[in-house]
């Protein structure tokens, strides 16, 4: 009874969506926070969460408003906690993944043979680097999720003529651009797929101008947002990244293809190796690229030989790789750019969902008349259900693989040491600012390596700031140690004798040599007559605001800048000061 093989194959697809999100749900509580989600965090601790500098911020050249607003959110509620991005993850996949049967569902209606294009996709490892970095996923699968309800919305109007489905397709592109700007190409893969749909059908070429006939309330509009958010991308990013190295983008285009996709095809890649603090790249073994290669060529073979009309659809297929990639790569590429960028597998998520869709499409296609010996039987159920468990075995070892590689975090457990160390010294006096390790965030993203932008939110811990009266540093695991200032260079001796230099109004005291620009830990030992603060600068650079107590002390000022000399400026009237010789460094482990 076709209600009762309804039931068999949607009884399928969810077991299929609940076991991909066990697999997913390991993944994302495997891992921890990992780069660009530190400089999130870091953000979203020192900046309002709904003000336009932190909502449109170029990103590493994304424009991003609602992921920006969704990481703030979960980083305000818990600071430093992974498991509510980690849940976010789980949900995020969760509705992509529906979003994506219901596509396939409204192309293919509920026959078996869907259980095919959606098994590829909820399995392949090359949606998995995409997934697992929280910043990523902010993007990706928003993104995905829009674009699979937009595709069968696209249909349904098409198919109806109801235009509540080009309303409710306009609100999921407008979703999914403000989590990615790369959603832009949500219109173009679903008008390719009413049109292909319609090709196959048997329209001919007229199937353009009737899918633009027929969807124009949706493709005008969607259209008018497209223009209206690339010109908003233009203003946001900065347009200096694009790189002009074709050469180097065309090698990176092809290491993708070779060491990326032709290994997914087949659940590779198998063997992934790191360097950290980098993520994961994919290894795969000659023998796992011949065979994506081969794979791909038998089937494109096969469903020629079962099908009509699909070179189409093929075309379209290997158009959007290049659409999609080049971009990419053209804004991360230079000469110095090494080619196992392209193994990240990090930019595929979504033609991973292409590719389902698109599969999706040519097995609407008609059959050619001399291949009844592939009609259904029970020996055609065997062998596609035997390939699907192979496929999903391959693809499980890889994911186990993959997430053996990316538990190789250095940020966990240093992010959990210094939340300790913070917490232990948490009423005593102010930390002095610093970089964190560098293997957890370094210093090209700063400020949010700071450790008063990473830890911005943590409670309980003690005020970090740029002075402090106990010098203390963190160690490469976290640990908050007792520190010294080094002798890069120091204060000359004063020229009042038994006090140095008497700082009543503005004071240049000259340096033992030159510092070039950096940011510079100084030790101030001061005799002041009163409580007050001055503000302190080298010969160029900022100025700080530095406190000061009566009586014989010293503090410790972290300086940015460069010059020959460090001037004092009292800002508190009747204030004295005399400054002793002191070393001018960095922090080092007393």
């Amino acid at each position: 009874m076709p209600f009762a093989r309804t039931n068999r194959v949607a009884v399928a697809a969810a077991a299929l969506i609940v076991v991909h999100l066990v697999v997913r749900s390991v993944l994302a509580f495997g891992g921890d926070f990992y780069w660009d989600d530190l400089i999130l965090v870091g953000r979203a601790g020192t900046q309002g969460l709904f003000s336009p500098s932190y909502l449109f911020d170029d990103h590493d050249g994304h424009v991003m408003p609602a992921a920006f607003l969704l990481a703030g959110i979960l980083t305000k509620l818990a600071p430093l906690n992974w498991f509510w991005p980690a849940l976010s993850l789980v949900i995020l996949q969760a509705l992509a993944s529906l979003s994506l049967l219901r596509a396939l569902r409204v192309i293919l209606s509920w026959r078996p043979v869907l259980l095919v294009p959606l098994t590829f996709a909820l399995f392949t490892p090359l949606a998995v680097p995409g997934f697992t970095g929280w910043s990523a996923a902010l993007n990706s699968l928003p993104m995905l999720t829009a674009m699979c309800w937009f595709v069968a919305d696209a249909v349904l109007l098409d198919r109806t003529g109801n235009r509540r489905y080009a309303v409710t397709a306009m609100c999921a592109f407008l979703g999914g651009l403000l989590f990615f700007e790369k959603s832009v190409v949500i219109p173009f893969v679903a008008f390719a797929v009413v049109t292909l749909l319609a090709y196959l059908r048997g329209d001919g070429w007229s199937a353009l101008e009737r899918t633009w006939r027929r969807g124009a309330v949706l493709w005008v509009p969607a259209a008018a947002l497209t223009a209206a958010w690339i010109a908003l991308y233009l203003v946001v990013v900065d347009q200096k990244r694009w790189s002009t190295d074709l050469s180097m983008t065309w090698s990176l285009l092809q290491r993708s293809f070779t060491h990326g996709v032709l290994p997914g095809l087949v659940g590779g890649p198998w063997h992934w190796d790191r360097w950290v603090p980098s993520s994961p790249w994919a290894e795969p073994s000659s023998f796992v690229i011949w065979l994506g290669a081969w794979a791909p060529a038998a089937t494109v073979a096969l469903t020629c030989f079962r099908k009509q009309r699909l070179g189409l659809v093929w075309l379209t297929l290997l158009g959007y790789l290049a659409a999609s990639e080049v971009p990419i790569y053209l804004m991360r590429s230079s000469a110095f750019t090494a080619l196992l960028l392209a193994q990240t597998l990090r930019y595929l998520p979504d033609l991973v969902v292409v590719a389902t869709l698109l599969a999706a499409v040519g097995l609407t296609a008609p059959n050619r008349p001399g291949s009844t010996s592939l009609d259904s039987s029970a020996r055609r159920t065997a062998v596609v259900a035997l390939t699907l468990a192979l496929f999903v075995g391959s693809s499980l070892v890889s994911t186990a693989n993959y997430l053996r590689s990316w538990r190789n975090n250095p940020a966990s457990p240093y992010i959990a040491t210094v939340k300790e160390s913070l917490a232990a010294v948490a009423d005593g006096p102010a930390v002095l600012d610093q970089e964190v390790d560098p293997l957890v965030l370094q210093n090209v993203v700063r400020p949010e390596n700071l450790l008063s932008h990473m830890f911005a939110l943590v409670r309980p811990r003690p005020e970090i700031g740029s002075t402090t009266t106990q010098l203390r540093m963190l160690d490469r695991y976290g640990h908050l140690l007792d520190a010294q200032v080094t002798w890069v260079r120091a204060l000359t001796e004063g020229p009042v004798p038994g006090c140095g230099y008497l700082v009543q109004s503005t004071q240049t005291m000259p340096l033992t040599g030159p510092l070039l620009p950096a940011d510079w830990i100084v030790e101030l030992n001061y005799l002041a007559n009163t409580e007050g603060a001055v503000w302190a600068s080298f010969t160029n650079g900022p100025r700080i605001k530095v406190p000061v107590r009566p009586g014989l002390n010293r503090v410790f000022i972290r300086l940015p800048g460069s010059g020959n000399s460090l001037t004092l400026q009292p800002i508190t009237q009747s204030l004295s000061l005399c400054v002793a010789v002191g070393p001018v460094g960095a922090l080092a482990p007393r």
